[in-house]
């Protein structure tokens, strides 16, 4: 079991889905945790508090710098800073490149690569400084290859991949490194409404979920929060700390194809 007592991670849009069950398996391993994430978090501030850390959250709006700058600070005056920076935040939105709304592509690169860049970069100097840190980018198996219809969180999570290789060597002779997750399909609100999408056309939900998975991920499952929490729990141990730069794939044989 990795123990992260005394570590700090901020997790981006880690109010629900994936972020919160990557905030849980790092409350589990002892970290104390920096929610983020719109709305009222009380309830999800209780349920990662149940493991005994001291657990905050701010609502910055990852789009913006400016916000992101405030949360960078709020973690530095009440936690001493950050140790492990997951970010995870991310939108989507599926249209042909011809008839994608500008305004839709300007927000899918500030919430998914832009604000990778920008918490990125206001983390590291703290890491730095304290000998050790992890950043784990959540990126996507569409960070490895194309979909038709999702041309900006494509190009968003390419873009992650790269940054992502640019940390990893910048922070090579440190202690600190970078890696990238790619999920592929798992059952986040964002993947419900692409089948809730496909059953509004008279499929009954259960097929339009096996078709979804059948198209791209051999295995016919999801992968689950949980299965990526430990990965995340992994790449913050010891036996992680060679491990830079990766696109580390777990997306059930989507990309074996």
């Amino acid at each position: 079991m990795t123990t992260l007592s005394g570590k700090t991670a901020l997790v981006t849009g880690s109010t629900s889905g994936i972020g919160l069950g990557i905030a849980l398996s790092l409350a589990k391993a002892g970290a104390n945790l920096i929610l983020n994430g719109f709305g009222d978090a009380s309830q999800v501030i209780a349920e990662v508090a149940q493991y005994g850390g001291k657990v905050g959250h701010h609502p910055a709006d990852v789009s913006d710098p400016a916000q992101i700058a405030e949360m960078i600070a709020y973690a530095e005056r009440e936690f001493g800073g950050i140790d492990i920076l997951v970010n995870n935040a991310g939108i989507q939105y599926v249209a042909p490149v011809e008839e994608f709304p500008v305004e839709r592509w300007d927000s899918i690169i500030a919430i998914n690569l832009s604000s990778v860049f920008h918490s990125t970069r206001l983390s590291l100097p703290g890491m730095r400084a304290k000998g050790w840190g992890r950043v784990i980018n959540i990126a996507s198996v569409h960070g490895l290859v194309g979909s038709v219809g999702k041309a900006a969180y494509v190009a968003a999570k390419h873009g992650v991949i790269g940054l992502t290789k640019v940390v990893a060597l910048e922070t090579a002779t440190s202690n600190v490194t970078c890696n990238a997750i790619c999920p592929g399909w798992v059952l986040t609100p964002l993947v419900q409404k692409q089948i809730d999408d496909r059953a509004a056309t008279g499929i009954d939900p259960q097929q339009a979920q096996h078709d979804l998975l059948a198209e791209k991920q051999p295995s016919l499952e999801f992968v689950t929060p949980p299965q990526l929490g430990e990965l995340v729990l992994f790449l913050c141990s010891e036996a992680g700390s060679q491990v830079r730069g990766a696109a580390w794939n777990i997306d059930g044989g989507w990309l074996a194809q």
